[in-house]
């Protein structure tokens, strides 16, 4: 296992590559000869100097990429906080076995392999608003399964989530990380009625009342209010950052996942985009809180790294442009 302790993975966490901006200033300069007007192709310009910076060369590539999906159970749906039962965990991660859920077909339209990664779906987290969702041990090992999900090869990891209840201990780790009001923060996930909506907040607010002397260590808050998929989530992006691949974030879920990382470094999640912002209530906010700016808003809330694998093409489109274009000298066209 990476981490022994919670001290080992801060320290992991606080030590991080930065990215080669030589590398993202070479993919700069090629933009601008290019046969356009300079920075006509917006953001397109820009995800090419990042992958370049991120991946350590002026030509990126995109030639092996990577979607993970954590599968958790949590203990808090005994709080009434889900619209489907906890078992849909295991049924769903089933369906994905079998090719039959939306990640699959994306996955497949992206060029991109997918992996799923069942995390103790028969033994949930604890409750958290009667004990901690992890003990440190627990933490650590999800941490650790993710940390070693990520292959130092991979050109690009998406990162996606499955877990029954799941927007509730995001919602909780966004609360304890960057406060404000928890009905903010909470949403109806799975699609809750006002009652299931009003059971969420009353959740996490009992969660952050119960836990309160931990939560303010980024870390601490992730163990006692969140869950295995989350956790993994976590070590999966900050291998991805010792490694020098970059990183598409899928959702809420996902975003709040990574979060702790940002709290701990300020440039913790460089290396990171957001693939879209979701439906789910707390995901913009978020998004703002870490000074991220989605790629897609298509209302999507389904999870699973939907959107940051259907931001695989954006990327795509972007490399696609940064290398076959012609130059300006090459086309014999007029730059002035």
């Amino acid at each position: 296992m990476p981490f022994k302790s919670l001290e080992e993975l801060r320290i992991a966490c606080l030590s991080l590559p930065v990215g080669n901006e030589e590398a993202r200033s070479t993919a700069a300069q090629r933009q601008e000869v290019l046969t356009k007007p300079r920075g006509s192709l917006g953001r397109l310009e820009d995800i090419a100097g990042w992958l370049a910076c991120w991946q350590g060369r002026h030509m990126p590539k995109l030639d092996r990429v990577k979607v993970i999906v954590f599968a958790g159970n949590h203990g808090v749906t005994a709080q009434g906080v889900s619209a489907y039962p906890a078992e849909v965990t295991v049924q769903m991660v089933a369906n994905f076995a079998n090719g039959g859920a939306a990640i699959n077909q994306l996955a497949r339209v992206a060029n991109a392999d997918l992996e799923v990664i069942p995390l103790d779906l028969d033994r949930p987290t604890g409750d958290f608003t009667r004990e901690p969702a992890m003990d440190e041990a627990e933490f650590l090992a999800a941490v650790s399964a993710g940390y070693d999900a990520v292959d130092e090869n991979l050109d690009l990891v998406c990162f996606g989530e499955m877990g029954i209840g799941n927007t509730t201990p995001a919602a909780a780790v966004a609360a304890a990380l960057f406060g404000g009001d928890v009905q903010g923060w909470t949403g109806r996930g799975t699609g809750v009625d006002d009652a299931g909506l009003g059971r969420k907040v009353a959740a996490i607010e009992a969660g952050l009342k119960r836990h309160g002397a931990v939560i303010a260590d980024p870390l601490k808050a992730a163990a006692a209010l969140g869950g295995r998929e989350l956790a993994a989530i976590l070590g999966a992006t900050l291998a991805a950052r010792h490694r020098n691949v970059p990183v598409l974030l899928d959702g809420f879920v996902c975003t709040a996942a990574a979060a702790p990382l940002a709290r701990l470094h300020p440039q913790g999640l460089a290396h990171t985009l957001a693939a879209h912002v979701s439906a789910e209530a707390g995901h913009r906010r978020l998004l703002e809180a870490l000074a991220l700016a989605p790629l897609l808003d298509l209302g999507m809330r389904l999870g699973e790294g939907s959107g940051a694998c259907l931001a695989v093409n954006i990327l795509r489109s972007a490399l696609e442009c940064h290398a076959g274009m012609a130059s300006f000298a090459e086309a014999g066209v007029s730059e002035n």
